[in-house]
């Protein structure tokens, strides 16, 4: 009766890892409430159509943190033996030697490695990602531009932007003004939909702050005499990583399988339930109001700790008393980007025989002519997210929109149709090859660094002083985070309680290079 209750609104991967995480760590129960009647993992999560599996903007599993890597192998044990697709390709890879490694030809709980591959797509030719100055980018680009290049960086070596006032001063900085032109400049700005120098430099300095021309290519050169066959990758830019752990399944299954355990184990979790109000007493929550999502009905939820993962707008709308004014504007000012994947199974690639495909993971469009954002090809994140793997080529296109924009609100048939036009003209595919297809919208994938972003502190300052209520992951806290940095948000979080620490700084340091702490 005297038991302690955390009410987690969200059941993504911080919302589950902080459930996890206090079953393990403490008898505090954890009950969570998701908004989705359908699924866990936000947009971690798999969606399975027609037997053929769809990972929403590709996750790779791999993380700097030892902790991290070691939870996910305590859920999903690394496979012991090579997977179908890696005995068809000959590949070595880093097998466990464990006693019990699963064998992901039969069995399904396993953690698969694969080899790391994303290129540009560009002049219709690909490039390296990161781009590198290999013979083939010498060719694609012409000595005439690659010069340019080469005198753009030694410039910007010499002649530095004194202060990164926005993400262009951030990319010229690192990479100079020339290579920031013909690489980043529009594939960001068809991310965004900005402009960038209207985004903040500290989205670079979260996403892709330890790469550079310099290391770039310190890092190819090393690769020449030594293969960084550890799957931890000690000293490799994440940006740069070879390889990486992923579940049989996709994404979706390591959080089914977490979810699974914390009701197994004790835990509450409520699906279709939206908060609509979030009440204050003190300092301190102490209730919510939620809503069921197909039947109207309210009810009022007590509790002792509470952690948000939902998105900040609309955390800050139902709290119906004790917001300033400034808050509230700072907070109705957060900008979102929206995210659309289009589900295309095809009989071949485009001059490819069936089972013959590119080695990508990623291939990131960056022709203007086209609004297709990024290609994932499923076969090569897991063969088994894809029905007839040795036949077909399952792929996902991915498209940056803003909920109620003219992509936001085509008619899904039309839009598949457009979709698959555009694969056609950049010659990815012909029509005539496509099976099948679907389309899935996600609201809200990626906050934005623009808007009133600049302000956020104000939102911090005053949930911050909230002594009950934690913050965590991306949406949660209005930061671009990777799933293994949500995570660490929740695990600090529980950390926090459980040690009685009062403050959340450690909870916001997470990913933020110092700098831009003390800039801020």
């Amino acid at each position: 009766m005297n038991k302690k209750t955390a009410i987690i609104i969200g059941a993504g991967p911080a919302g589950l890892t902080a459930a996890y995480e206090l079953i393990r760590k403490s008898d505090i129960k954890p009950i969570i409430f998701e908004m989705s009647d359908k699924y866990v993992g936000g947009i971690s999560r798999t969606v399975n159509y027609k037997g053929n599996r769809i990972d929403i903007g590709g996750h790779r599993f791999f993380s700097k943190s030892d902790k991290i890597m070691d939870w996910w192998k305590e859920i999903l044990p690394l496979q012991g033996q090579p997977s179908d697709d890696d005995l068809i390709a000959k590949r070595e890879i880093p097998l466990s030697n464990a006693a019990n490694a699963p064998d992901p030809k039969i069995q399904d709980k396993v953690m698969l490695v694969r080899k790391r591959l994303s290129r540009i797509f560009f002049l219709r030719k690909f490039f390296d990602y990161p781009v590198s100055l290999s013979a083939q980018t010498i060719k694609n680009l012409g000595i005439v531009r690659i010069i340019k290049i080469g005198f753009s960086y030694m410039r910007v070596k010499i002649f530095p932007i004194r202060k990164e006032e926005n993400l262009e001063d951030f990319f010229i900085n690192r990479f100079g003004r020339e290579l920031y032109k013909t690489f980043f400049k529009d594939y960001t700005e068809k991310v965004w939909g900005v402009e960038c120098n209207k985004i903040s430099a500290e989205w670079g300095a979260q996403r892709i702050k330890g790469l550079s021309i310099k290391k770039t290519l310190a890092h190819a050169i090393k690769s020449i005499f030594h293969k960084n066959s550890d799957l931890q990758q000690k000293g490799v830019e994440t940006s740069l990583i070879g390889q990486f752990m992923y579940p049989k399944y996709g994404p979706g299954q390591l959080w089914e399988e977490v979810a699974r355990i914390i009701k197994e184990k004790g835990g509450e979790i409520h699906m279709g339930k939206k908060v609509i109000q979030v009440n204050l007493k003190g300092n301190n929550v102490s209730e919510i109001k939620i809503k069921d999502i197909k039947t109207g009905e309210t009810a009022n939820i007590t509790g002792d700790y509470f952690f948000s993962t939902m998105p900040v707008k609309e955390l800050i709308r139902a709290i119906p008393e004790k917001v300033d004014k400034e808050v509230r504007n700072v907070s109705d000012g957060l900008c979102y980007r929206d995210f659309i994947t289009v589900g295309l199974l095809v009989k071949k690639m485009k001059n490819k025989t069936p089972g013959d495909i590119p080695p990508d993971n990623w291939i990131y469009i960056q022709e203007r002519d086209v609004r297709v954002g990024r290609l994932q090809i499923f076969n090569n994140w897991s063969p088994y997210l894809v029905k007839d793997f040795k036949n077909n080529v399952w792929m996902g296109l991915e498209y940056f929109c803003n909920e109620g924009d003219d992509l936001w609100s085509k008619p899904d048939n039309e839009f598949i149709e457009f979709a698959i036009e555009e694969l056609d003209k950049i010659d990815m595919i012909k029509k005539e090859d496509v099976i099948d297809s679907t389309i899935i919208r996600i609201p809200k994938t990626y906050p934005s660094y623009f808007g009133t972003y600049e302000d956020f502190h104000k939102i911090r300052s005053f949930t911050d002083k909230i002594e009950n209520l934690f913050l965590i992951g991306r949406n949660g806290m209005h930061k671009y985070n990777n799933q293994d940095h949500s995570m660490l948000t929740a695990m600090t979080a529980v950390d926090n309680i459980l040690n009685g620490r009062t403050d959340k700084n450690n909870i916001w340091d997470i990913n933020v290079e110092k700098k831009y702490h003390e800039k801020k």
